[in-house]
């Protein structure tokens, strides 16, 4: 294969190891005539303040959070936003998934989502299996500070969820792997956990995207 034209350098607006790879995986081509060198906010020189996340949807955030960090580092940025909205719940969490239980600025990342998986069950134990409609939204936005590149996409099913004395689990039911071919597992689950496998499941079966994010 010949080698590539240039290289370009882009942020992914994460500090999440996980999902830094995540991505990186799914945007990685094996013919490519821009080579892109693919950074993560831990690479910069510099610690950048998180911005403010006061959009109101999801592709809002997206890209208002591309711009910010396009514009802070001098590099083009990829950044998402993703949450759960459930029907019972007038669309919660939604874009608050990340902080839908109000822990204190602060809060070590594991303490955060365990609050709140915590109270997305409470509020979901409630409501019957068949009732728990929900969707689960991600946008995506490409911003070299200025100009924004943004697009966005749902998947439609049921919130189920596991509540034990050592680990809660929640997760989107149909398995994504149905609708989406090429995801190995392609459920969504909560940051950090991973919802129960079906029979045979092997074990690097996982969760294809996680709830909440930031």
């Amino acid at each position: 294969m010949s080698p590539p034209d240039r290289q370009r350098e882009i942020l992914i607006a994460t500090g999440n190891p996980g999902k830094f790879r995540e991505i990186v995986q799914v945007l990685a081509t094996e013919d490519r005539r821009v080579a892109v060198r693919w950074r993560s906010l831990p690479d910069l020189t510099r610690t950048i303040p998180a911005p403010a996340e006061d959009g109101r949807t999801f592709p809002e955030i997206a890209a208002l959070k591309a711009r910010y960090y396009a514009g802070a580092s001098g590099f083009w940025t990829l950044a998402d936003d993703s949450g759960l909205e459930v029907d019972a719940l007038g669309g919660a969490p939604g874009v608050i998934s990340a902080r839908y239980a109000g822990t204190p600025e602060g809060t070590p990342r594991a303490e955060v989502d365990r609050a709140n998986n915590r109270r997305l069950i409470t509020a979901l134990r409630a409501i019957p299996s068949e009732q728990r409609t929900a969707r689960f939204r991600c946008a995506l936005a490409l911003s070299d500070g200025e100009n924004v590149l943004a697009t966005a996409g749902r998947r439609r099913g049921g919130v189920d969820y596991r509540r034990t004395a050592r680990q809660q689990r929640v997760w989107l039911r149909p398995p994504l792997s149905r609708a989406l071919p090429g995801l190995h597992d392609g459920r969504v689950a909560v940051r950090g956990e991973k919802p129960p496998q079906p029979p045979g499941a092997g074990a690097g079966a996982g969760c294809a995207s996680s709830f909440p994010s930031s």
